[in-house]
């Protein structure tokens, strides 16, 4: 927290309004209790209904795009609500979960399974953080905000594609 506040939302004044806007995901960051499993549900959630509009051969490419959209704005916007907010990683800052929830979904069937296992995996390698996820995070600024989570979505889309493999995620 800011030194001069307990309060991180008064800080967030000294940061662009597009920054508080794409580094909390239009708010969903504020959300509590746990608001990075709020922001990884939030993305479950908009993934589904943006997969109805788009055809199945297509959806990996969606994915991949968004994802890679939410990491080239997200590192830019975390790094200016993180220095406004004076918290090297605050936790109302969710795009990182927005973008690694996307890559644990990239080229999965969409399915209630798969989004629930999805969700569960990519916030359990999150939280968890093994190597080298952990080590990611003590990069500089927004990088170290959005990569460990990035990293954290590959674990999750790796165990996704052995479980659709293994055919844990038919019907």
């Amino acid at each position: 927290m800011n030194a001069m506040t307990n309060d991180p939302s008064r800080s967030l004044e000294s940061a662009p309004s597009w920054a508080t806007l794409t580094a909390t995901f239009f708010g969903i960051g504020r959300l509590r209790p746990g608001p990075g499993s709020w922001g990884s549900a939030a993305t479950v959630l908009l993934w589904w209904l943006l997969s109805h509009g788009i055809a199945p051969g297509i959806q990996p490419w969606a994915a991949i795009s968004l994802a890679a959209l939410a990491v080239a704005i997200g590192i830019p916007a975390a790094t200016r609500v993180a220095r406004a907010s004076g918290v090297k990683d605050p936790q109302f800052v969710v795009i990182d979960e927005v973008a690694g929830q996307l890559i644990a979904l990239i080229a999965i069937p969409v399915s209630w399974k798969s989004l629930l296992l999805g969700f569960i995996l990519f916030r359990g390698f999150d939280i968890v953080k093994p190597p080298p996820v952990r080590q990611l995070e003590q990069l500089p600024e927004g990088f170290g905000i959005v990569l460990d989570d990035v990293a954290a979505g590959i674990y999750a889309l790796v165990v996704m594609h052995l479980a659709l493999r293994l055919g844990w995620l038919q019907g």
